[in-house]
């Protein structure tokens, strides 16, 4: 791998990184929370549940986080619709809990979580996803109009996605004390 690979990697997750950066602080902890849980990063209880109402939705998440292992396991591969039904299913039950949450109020923030959680390969499927899930009933219509009208015509009709696994993964970052530097 050259210079001009590592530049370009470098570039990409600076961009990943500014990306996270624009979301708003709840949707920034609520990522963060979905991957400790989602990649087993941490115990997710211990370090998000600020109380019992938060703790119920911890658990509910992590039972139906259970289903990403299958999810990424059935993706398709570009075969026959019989290959959607085991996929897709599961993708957009986990995916509605998600936007349920209220906190994952635009695609891109959809699609940013969405691309740790299962990988790359899952880009072409997100759009499918996230207009499936974002148009539920469960959802209030308010929430359901904002989901809906963040997709863009480009991000739903893109003929080609990169298979380019992301590269920043943001997670938990303790407060340190300022310290002045010695002169």
């Amino acid at each position: 791998m050259g210079f001009r690979m590592k530049a370009a990697n470098g570039t990409m997750t600076l961009a990943e990184m500014k990306e996270f950066a624009g979301f708003a602080a709840a949707t920034q902890r609520y990522i963060r929370r979905s991957l400790d849980i989602g990649l087993d990063r941490e115990d997710a209880m211990l370090r998000w549940s600020r109380d019992v109402i938060e703790a119920a939705s911890i658990r509910a998440q992590a039972r139906l986080y259970a289903r990403l292992p299958d999810i990424r396991a059935t993706m398709p591969d570009g075969g026959g619709l019989e290959s959607l039904e085991p996929f897709l299913a599961p993708l957009l039950t986990v995916s509605a809990f998600d936007l349920g949450q209220g906190r994952l109020t635009t695609f891109a923030a959809y699609r940013f979580l969405y691309e740790r959680l299962v990988g790359a390969e899952v880009r072409p499927w997100l759009p499918a996803a996230f207009c499936s899930a974002a148009a539920l009933p469960h959802l209030h219509p308010d929430l359901r109009r904002t989901l809906l009208q963040s997709i863009s015509e480009a991000a739903a009709t893109a003929s080609g996605w990169s298979n380019r696994q992301p590269g920043f993964f943001p997670h938990w970052v303790e407060k340190v004390e300022a310290t002045a530097l010695p002169n």
